[in-house]
């Protein structure tokens, strides 16, 4: 009973703050009561001083050129507690801007709300103007270089740096351009394993690598950005994609390709998965029936991207079957397929010498039984007459292959229905002879 009666009472409480600060929000808009605040050091954009300004080859010195504005601001007391200072921006241009010498250039202020000029009054502006001390602008180009801190992990090496841009113009009082003779970025490898790409900083050094400061030089880049491959180098196996077919088996063939292997060197993501690099297609038919060796030399094409660290260009297959002979087999077995209806076929072709070939073992191990020669009649189901029709020659369970192409000679001719016999006339007994009387 007691708790609930500490926390109706915490409500309350808290329920009286909020009505009280309402009251004493709405009291203070609806009377008009105003407070002040200084917002100070806000700082000045001069918009042109790397465009126009530098065009007409002139800058803006340092010494002498108002840099921040403070600003005293009006406005009812709920206002000026939500005023954001931080979105408060002073910009003043320079377009007018075409001589040298010490000048004042009016400014503006910007604010994100709309409502900022009903909402505050600007009391106090100091200073009213900018003023500018405009100087004669000296340029130079340097080269940027960059320091390599670490090394990459072992079993990986570095690629050719990269970095954009490899130079800067900077732009400056001449006698603090004169002694800059480079511009220098550290890049921290660290045992990389992969390729590093970084946007780096970069400072100012003179000829005797001493560093020198930032104040008083403006350049055309911020930030050098610097790419470092980061490669992995591997060995890789020479191969080719073999193209076999019954009776050329890459089981009965002897090869070897000269190198077998190579080194490459590319980046470790792009080497992950390769192990192997085909040099090309083969067609073992391409060998013929004899156990000849063939040379045959390709181009070592490297995945794009990665480098060839062996220096050989051009790899030789040496290749040869093992065992190859050929034969000539009688075949008489025809098989006739997709037969047209109503179509009597007449083969005239009796027999076809089919020929072979595979290792010498399986030739000697076909017959004429094992030869079927099928012939398929799809496309002539409505021809009649004589035709050479395309033969394909099987030997079911042979690894022998078949050389050459055949051809059947056939007749189709309509199927003639013979005309149906009348059945015989039922016997019937002889009448009984009458006897005499």
């Amino acid at each position: 009973m007691q708790s609930k009666i500490s926390k109706r009472k915490a409500f309350f409480i808290a329920l009286s703050i909020l009505v009280s600060v309402s009251i004493w929000i709405f009291v203070d808009v609806s009377n008009g009561r105003t407070t002040s605040v200084t917002v100070r050091d806000i700082p000045i954009e001069y918009i042109g001083e790397d465009g126009v300004l530098a065009d007409r080859g002139l800058m803006l010195l340092e010494e002498g050129t108002d840099t921040t504005v403070d600003l005293e601001l009006t406005g009812t007391r709920w206002n000026i507690a939500l005023l954001d200072k931080s979105t408060i921006r002073i910009q003043a241009d320079l377009a007018n801007v075409t001589s040298v010498g010490k000048q004042y250039v009016t400014y503006r202020i910007i604010y994100p709300d709309r409502n900022f000029n009903n909402m505050y009054t600007i009391t106090d502006q100091d200073p009213i103007t900018a003023t500018i001390n405009v100087g004669e602008l000296y340029n130079r180009t340097v080269d940027v270089r960059c320091e390599i801190q670490g090394k990459v992990a072992d079993g990986y090496t570095a690629g050719e740096l990269k970095m954009s841009p490899t130079t800067l113009e900077i732009r400056g009082q001449q006698e603090t351009i004169d002694p800059v003779s480079y511009a220098k970025v550290v890049l921290n490898l660290d045992n990389a394993e992969a390729t590093v790409s970084e946007l780096l900083e970069y400072e100012f050094y003179d000829e005797n690598d001493q560093l020198l400061g930032k104040t008083g030089i403006h350049a055309t880049a911020d930030q050098i950005q610097v790419t470092l491959p980061v490669n992995v180098t591997k060995e890789v196996q020479l191969t080719m994609n073999f193209i076999e077919s019954a009776g050329a088996r890459l089981q009965n063939v002897d090869y070897e390709i000269v190198p077998s292997t190579i080194t490459v060197s590319g980046d470790a993501a792009l080497l992950k998965d390769i192990d192997t690099i085909v040099l090309d297609d083969f067609n073992l038919l391409s060998m013929g029936t004899s156990t000849t060796q063939y040379h045959h030399t390709y181009a070592i094409t490297v995945p794009e991207g990665c480098e060839n660290l062996s220096g050989v260009t051009r790899a030789t297959l040496n290749i040869a079957f093992r065992d190859m002979a050929a034969s000539t087999v009688t075949a008489t077995n025809f098989q006739l397929e997709n037969i047209p209806a109503g179509k009597n076929i007449d083969i005239l072709t009796q027999e076809l010498a089919v020929t072979v070939f595979g290792p010498e073992a399986a030739i000697n191990a076909v017959t004429a039984d094992n030869v079927v020669i099928r012939v398929d009649l799809a496309d002539l189901s409505a021809a009649a007459g004589s035709y050479t029709v395309p033969a394909k020659i099987e030997i079911p369970g042979s690894s022998v292959g078949i050389s050459g192409s055949y051809q059947v000679r056939l007749t189709i001719r309509e199927n003639q229905e013979e005309p149906e016999t009348p059945d015989p006339a039922p016997e019937t007994d002889p009448a009984p002879e009458e006897s005499p009387q």
